[in-house]
């Protein structure tokens, strides 16, 4: 999954400031995105998945669903 840029730098500036403020751990740019593309390569996929797969099933709540909310009651004949 390639990030644009200026997310890139948003997420190593997030990374560098936890660091600081949770680890008391100078991280320079460099360690910040060798960070970052672990983080991508290692949990970015399970994320990703897990979201789909959310969505997936979302969507097939709907779809059940539609009937409910597509077809209006119709008068019984007499």
């Amino acid at each position: 999954m390639e990030l644009d840029k200026t997310t890139e730098v948003h997420l190593i500036a997030a990374i560098q400031r936890h660091c600081q403020a949770n680890l008391d751990e100078e991280v320079g740019n460099l360690q910040a995105a060798a960070l970052l593309d672990f983080f991508m390569a290692e949990l970015a996929p399970t994320i990703y998945n897990r979201a789909i797969a959310d969505a997936q099933q979302y969507m097939h709540e709907r779809a059940l669903d539609l009937p409910a909310h597509c077809y209006q009651t119709e008068p019984n004949p007499r």
